[in-house]
C-alpha cells in the first residue's frame, strides 16, 4: 500500500494522500480503535477540528486538529464537510473545514472514519436509548433464561461482547428503559434512579440498583428538596439505609419531627437540605440567597423545632439522615 501511495503521489497527489488515508483507517479498524481514535485520526488527517455527532445513541466526540479532544456544545456548522453514518440517518460525521472548499482527501476521510464509526458503534452502543418495552422487560427479568434475555437484549441492540456494557433507568413516572455504554447519557425528566453499568446478562442487578437509587430521589422543590436524578453506584453505603425505612411504615422519629417541622415553616425543609449539601454555612446561605446572619437565626429556630444541634458534626450527621430517611419512607 505504501508503494501504490507513492508512484500514485507522483501522479496524482490528491490520489496518493486518499489512499494513505485508507491505509490508515483500515489500520484502525483492524486494531479495534475507539471512538476517539477514529475521530482523533480524521482530524489529524484532515489538518481541522473533527466532530462525531449521534444525537440517538447519545455520543458527541470533538477532537481539534492536535489531536485534543475538546467537546462543544456549539451545534455543528450546515456549511461544514460532513457525511452521515448510515444512508438518511441524522448521525454525522463533520470536518470544521471554514476557510476553504472542501477537497477530495476531505471526503475520502469522511467516507472512511465514518463506516469505521458506524463499525464501533454498531458493535458497542447497539441502539440507545433502548425502549422496545417487551424486550426490556425480559431483559431485566431475573426469573427469566438467560437465553430469553440473551435473545432479547439481541433485539434491542445492546453488544453482547464481554466489553460491552449497559445501564437499566428507574423513571418514577415511566416505564423501564436501558441505555447503553458506560457514558453519559440525556436522562428523562423528573426523578430517575440510574443503575451501574455492567454486562449485558447482569441488567437485572443494574435494575434492582435503579429502583433503589430512585427511593433516594425528590422532587428538587421547596417541600421535597434533594437531587432528582441518583446514580446507584454513588450511594456506596448509604444504600444500606433502604433495607432498614419501607416505604409507608411509620416514619422514625427524627423524620416525624421533620415533618411537623417543615408543615410548621415553609422555607424549613429547603434550608435544611442545603445546609448539609454545602460545604459551609456560607455557602449553604449563598444557596439559598439569605444573608449568613438570616441563616444562623433559621437555624435557631430549627433546632427550637427539631430539638437537636445542628450546627455540630453528629446535628448535620443526624439531620442529613434524617433527610435521607425522609425520601426513603415516603417514596
Amino acid at each position: 500500500m505504501k508503494e501504490l501511495a507513492g508512484r500514485l503521489t507522483a501522479l496524482d497527489p490528491d490520489a496518493g494522500a486518499a489512499v494513505r488515508v485508507i491505509a490508515y483507517f483500515d489500520r484502525l479498524s483492524e486494531a479495534r480503535a475507539g471512538l476517539e481514535a477514529l475521530v482523533r485520526g480524521a482530524a489529524v488527517l484532515a489538518g481541522v477540528p473533527a466532530r462525531l455527532v449521534d444525537v440517538e445513541r447519545r455520543v458527541q466526540v470533538r477532537v481539534e486538529a492536535d489531536g485534543t479532544r475538546r467537546d462543544s456544545g456549539v451545534p455543528p456548522d450546515p456549511g461544514w464537510p460532513t457525511t452521515a453514518l448510515a444512508p438518511g440517518g441524522a448521525a454525522a460525521l463533520w470536518l470544521e473545514r471554514t476557510e476553504a472548499a472542501p477537497s477530495v482527501v476531505d471526503a475520502v476521510i469522511l467516507e472512511r472514519a465514518a463506516g469505521a464509526v458506524r463499525l464501533v458503534l454498531d458493535r458497542t452502543r447497539g441502539r440507545a436509548p433502548v425502549d422496545d418495552p417487551a424486550l426490556v422487560e425480559t431483559v431485566l427479568d431475573a426469573t427469566a433464561p438467560e437465553a430469553a434475555r440473551l435473545h432479547a437484549a439481541r433485539g434491542l441492540g445492546l453488544g453482547l461482547e464481554i466489553t460491552a456494557s449497559a445501564r437499566a433507568l428507574a423513571p418514577f413516572d415511566g416505564r423501564p428503559r436501558i441505555v447503553a455504554g458506560r457514558a453519559g447519557t440525556e436522562l428523562p425528566a423528573g426523578r430517575v434512579g440510574v443503575g451501574p453499568a455492567v454486562p449485558v446478562l447482569d441488567l437485572p442487578r443494574s435494575w434492582a440498583d435503579a429502583r433503589t437509587a430512585l427511593r433516594f430521589t425528590a422532587q428538587g422543590t421547596a417541600q421535597d428538596p434533594g437531587p432528582r436524578i441518583v446514580y446507584a453506584d454513588e450511594l456506596g453505603g448509604v444504600a444500606l439505609l433502604a433495607d432498614l425505612v419501607a416505604p409507608g411504615a411509620e416514619p422514625p422519629p427524627d423524620v416525624q419531627a421533620l415533618e411537623a417541622a417543615g408543615a410548621a415553616t415553609p422555607w424549613l425543609l429547603g434550608t435544611l437540605h442545603a445546609v448539609v449539601s454545602t460545604a459551609s454555612l456560607r455557602a449553604a446561605a449563598a444557596e439559598i440567597n439569605v444573608h449568613h446572619s438570616t441563616l444562623q437565626d433559621r437555624l435557631s429556630h430549627a433546632e427550637h423545632l427539631l430539638g437537636w444541634p445542628l450546627r455540630t458534626p453528629q446535628g448535620r450527621l443526624r439531620l442529613q439522615l434524617a433527610l435521607t430517611m425522609r425520601h426513603l419512607a415516603r417514596s
